[in-house]
C-alpha cells in the first residue's frame, strides 16, 4: 500500500517511536512517504537514508520554548507567530508536491495534523498511533486526573481536536484505563529495538536523565548514593557524581544497570523503565499535563513516584520505597512491540478491503472495550 505518514516533530518520543512501526511497514512492503517537523525530521532521515520504500520529507511545525524546566506559553506563541509565514509557504508547497506525486491510500499520525489534514480531504482512512489519546478516549479515577481542575479539561480538549474523526486510535500505554469510545484500541509502549535487546542487571547506580540535571547536581553530592547524570552533556567527575556525554549504548547500558531512575515526565523514558522494571522518580514539566497524568499513573501503580521538584526529603523517600516499587514492577508483563504491530496490519489490511472503521479489533490489544 501507498502510505502517508505524519510525524510531529515536538519531542523525540514520537520519532524514535515512528522509527519502530516505519521500520515493519518497509519490511512489509508498503511504500510510505513520510511528512515530519524539527529535530523528528533529521533523526528519521538519517534512520531511512539507505530503506527502500521509505521517503522523508521536512515539513514545518509548532515550536514550544522552555524557561527554567516549564513551558513558556507567551514565548511559544510569539515563535510561531512570527515564522507564521514562512512555516505556511513551506508546508503548502510541500502539500501540493506531495498531492501531485504520491496518491496515499493509507494516512497514519502519530499526533501530527498535516498528514491527518491529507486523509480528511482526500477521504483517506487515517490511523492514530501516539500515547496522548489516553486523555481523551479513556476514562480516568479523580486521584489521576484531578478532573475538577482547568489543567486536565484543557488538555483533554487538546488532544480531542488534534487528530479528530480517525478510522481507528491506537494508544501506546505503560497504563491500561477502560476505554470509553470506539475505534480505540491500547497497545504496550512502543520500544526502539536496542531496548528490547536490553537484559536488566540491577546495579548501584541512580541514573539522572533531566533537562535540569545541572541545577540538580549540588542536591545529589549531599546524598551517599552514585548517580550517573546526563544532561549536561559532558564527561566529568563530582565527587559522588558521574557527568556522562550522551550516547545511546552508555545510556542503555546505564539504564539496564541502574538501581532507579530520576527523570521528566516524558513517556518514553516511563516506557522504558517500566519494560526493564526499572524504578522512576518522575519530575513532569510544568505546564505539560500529559506528563503528570503519566506520572499519576506511574506512582498508582507502584512503579515509581511522582514530585513537582526533586528535594531531600522527596528524593530520601523514593529511595526509601524502591522495594516496593520492585514488587509492583514484577507483575508488569513486558509485551514488546507485536501487539501494535499485529493490530496495525489488521487495519491496514481492513483499509486495503474498504472495510467501514472497527469499534473493536480482532488482533489481540489490551484496551478493546469501551464503556
Amino acid at each position: 500500500m501507498r502510505i502517508l505518514y505524519g510525524v510531529v516533530g515536538e519531542g523525540m518520543g514520537h520519532a524514535t517511536r515512528s522509527r519502530v512501526t516505519l521500520t515493519h511497514l518497509a519490511r512489509r512492503g508498503h511504500e510510505v512517504k513520510v511528512v515530519v517537523s524539527g529535530r523528528a525530521h533529521d533523526f528519521l532521515a538519517r534512520a531511512f537514508s539507505d530503506v527502500d520504500g521509505v521517503t522523508i520529507d521536512e515539513i514545518a511545525g509548532l515550536q514550544l520554548v522552555y524557561e527554567h524546566g516549564e513551558v513558556d506559553v507567551s514565548a511559544s506563541v510569539r515563535t510561531n507567530l512570527v515564522d507564521a509565514a514562512d512555516s505556511y509557504r513551506q508546508n503548502f508547497t510541500a502539500y501540493r508536491r506531495i498531492v501531485g506525486e504520491f496518491q496515499a491510500e493509507a494516512v497514519i499520525s502519530d499526533f501530527e495534523s498535516w498528514a491527518w489534514y491529507y486523509g480528511r480531504k482526500h477521504r483517506v482512512p487515517v490511523i492514530s498511533i501516539d500515547n496522548m489519546q489516553v486523555i481523551n478516549r479513556c476514562a480516568h479515577d479523580a486521584f489521576v486526573t484531578d478532573n475538577r481542575t482547568f489543567d486536565f479539561r484543557l488538555a483533554k480538549l487538546a488532544v480531542k481536536a488534534k487528530v479528530p474523526g480517525c478510522y481507528h486510535y491506537l494508544v501506546s500505554s505503560f497504563f491500561f484505563p477502560p476505554v470509553r469510545k470506539a475505534r480505540t484500541s491500547l497497545v504496550p509502549p512502543i520500544l526502539r529495538p536496542e531496548i528490547l535487546a536490553a537484559q536488566r542487571e540491577p546495579g548501584d547506580h541512580i541514573l539522572v536523565y533531566h533537562h535540569s540535571a545541572e541545577s540538580l547536581i549540588p542536591l545529589l553530592k549531599r546524598t551517599p548514593f552514585q548517580f550517573r547524570v546526563y544532561g549536561p552533556n559532558r564527561d566529568a567527575e563530582d565527587g559522588n557524581v558521574t557527568l556522562r556525554a550522551f550516547s545511546q549504548e552508555g545510556f542503555i547500558d546505564d539504564l539496564r544497570t541502574a538501581r532507579a531512575v530520576i527523570g521528566g515526565g516524558g513517556y518514553s523514558l516511563m516506557g522504558e523503565c517500566v519494560h526493564l522494571r526499572v524504578p522512576l522518580l518522575a519530575l513532569p514539566l510544568e505546564g505539560q499535563y500529559e506528563q503528570e497524568l503519566n506520572a499519576r499513573y506511574l506512582a498508582k501503580l507502584g512503579y515509581g513516584r511522582f514530585a513537582p521538584e526533586l528535594s531531600e526529603e522527596v528524593l530520601a523517600d523514593f529511595l526509601a520505597g524502591l522495594d516496593a516499587h520492585d514488587a509492583a514492577l514484577s507483575t508488569y508483563e513486558p509485551r514488546g512491540n507485536q501487539v501494535l504491530l499485529t493490530a496495525l496490519d489488521e487495519l491496514l489490511e481492513r483499509v486495503r478491503l474498504g472495510e467501514a472503521a472497527p469499534d473493536v479489533l480482532q488482533s489481540p490489544t489490551l484496551g478493546d472495550r469501551w464503556v
